[in-house]
């Protein structure tokens, strides 16, 4: 008599009824985090003007940065510790209470605490929503709740900096602070049903080496926040902050990250290293770009604008097929990919600065780029919860979010500096940043095939 083998019960999709609440409200969430990140930018101008707080201009930005990198260590002890529930109730009420104060601000050293207590907030949260993906999503999902997380965070780059500006414009800068409570209450409203199935985590208390990561974890933060304002410095200045802060990050960063992670170790590290790689890779050519051909090639703003606008729907594309493709034989396929298009697309780029070459070229390089990002950042998020045991999720997912904020932190300081060293960037300078920016993703490249663990 033959055994009759139960066909195995369908993956259920994103969307499905157990899934659909917490997929909406966490995909709207960090859409309304990445339209804040980005909004900002665009309004800070005219709030420093209104408020007359030009000498607090970088610490507006530097301080939630500073506040972000220290909220995502705690968020991953906190949510190791005892779930990731109240971590995401108290990243919403920091984040909601730091815009309110931040919109309703009558002098800028007030917006300033305002935008601290915001980054506070956001740097819970995006740790937090890594966890609750490892909890409430079954395995066969992560590459597409990732890929879902990616494009929220790639549409609001296409039109957060125009939206804005039209709220700036017409209803007055506030209202960028004051509108996203609006959506943000109730978009944890709706993950909130699906938390109760995984808020049982019993209370392990914290995590040993706790207290010592706290403390790096200052350390670091402050020393990304003197990056930002030391970029927006000039003369000895700049180079005395810019050296403080790295050499504080060189001292603080390693310590949040996986052992091994300096030596590139097999598995968790090489990971976390990659992510880091590729978004310092990409974020320092992307702010060279619209400069790079707004001045060698003569293109206006907008039309400079729009070749990194063709990088962010190429990044949309690229999470989308690694979405629903067939999990590849080995781990390294996808990040190995990814990182080779990263590293071809930006040295296309640099062909651009040439006079003789088409701008459409370079147009095409920033789209494989994008397509490159699109490939190796979901599979990444992925790979870390692979590779985390369940009391390390939020210690994991802090530090793949923490080397990426100060891999790209870190660059960018170092682009500013190489693009104001000269009385004006000319194509060496241009070329110098893409060609450090093309070799982090090649060395990627070849460090792809570590992120599978050594056999024991």
């Amino acid at each position: 008599m033959t055994a009759t083998v139960a066909p195995a019960a369908p993956v259920p999709g994103l969307f499905a009824p157990r899934l659909r609440a917490m997929t909406v409200g966490s995909v709207a969430l960090i859409s309304l985090l990445a339209f804040e990140a980005l909004a900002v930018g665009t309004a800070m101008p005219t709030v420093a003007r209104s408020l007359d707080g030009f000498a607090l201009y970088g610490l507006a930005f530097g301080g939630p940065f500073a506040a972000g990198v220290l909220a995502m260590v705690l968020s991953g002890i906190w949510c190791d510790a005892r779930g990731p529930r109240s971590p995401m109730w108290q990243g919403l009420v920091w984040f909601v209470v730091g815009l309110v104060v931040a919109g309703t601000a009558p002098v800028m050293a007030v917006l300033v605490v305002g935008r601290v207590v915001q980054g506070f907030g956001s740097g819970l949260l995006s740790v937090a929503l890594y966890v609750i993906v490892a909890q409430a999503y079954p395995e066969e999902l992560h590459r597409r709740i990732f890929a879902a997380f990616a494009a929220a965070w790639v549409v609001p780059s296409l039109v957060g900096p125009a939206l804005a500006g039209l709220i700036v414009e017409h209803l007055g800068w506030r209202w960028v602070f004051l509108a996203v409570p609006a959506v943000a209450v109730p978009a944890v409203l709706l993950i909130h049903p699906g938390l109760r199935s995984i808020a049982g985590t019993p209370a392990t208390g914290a995590p040993a080496g706790a207290a010592a990561r706290i403390g790096w974890a200052c350390g670091a933060g402050v020393s990304a926040a003197l990056l930002h304002i030391g970029g927006q410095q000039r003369g000895a200045t700049a180079l005395v902050l810019t050296a403080v802060a790295i050499a504080g990050l060189l001292v603080c960063a390693p310590r949040l990250l996986p052992p091994g992670f300096l030596r590139a170790a097999r598995g968790l590290p090489t990971v976390i290293g990659l992510r880091g790689l590729a978004s310092a890779a990409f974020v320092g050519a992307e702010v060279v770009i619209p400069l790079m051909l707004s001045r060698e090639r003569g293109l206006t703003p907008t039309a400079a604008g729009l070749v990194l606008t063709v990088g962010a729907i190429a990044w949309s594309a690229g999470s989308w097929i690694q979405g629903r493709i067939p999990a590849p034989a080995s781990r390294a396929s996808l990040p190995r990919a990814g990182l080779a298009c990263i590293t071809a697309g930006i040295g296309t780029v640099a062909l651009a600065v040439a006079p003789g070459v088409p701008v459409a070229v370079g147009v095409l390089g920033w789209a494989v780029a994008g397509l490159g990002m699109g490939l190796l950042y979901p599979s990444l998020s992925v790979l870390t919860l692979e590779l985390s045991a369940p009391g390390e999720q939020g210690r994991n997912s802090s530090s793949l979010q923490l080397g990426d904020s100060l891999f790209a932190a870190t660059v960018l300081a170092l682009t500013g500096a190489v693009l104001a060293a000269g009385t004006a960037p000319g194509p060496g300078s241009y070329l110098t940043t893409l060609a450090v920016a093309a070799g982090l993703a090649l060395l990627g490249a070849v460090l792809a095939s570590r992120v599978v663990p050594a056999v024991r």
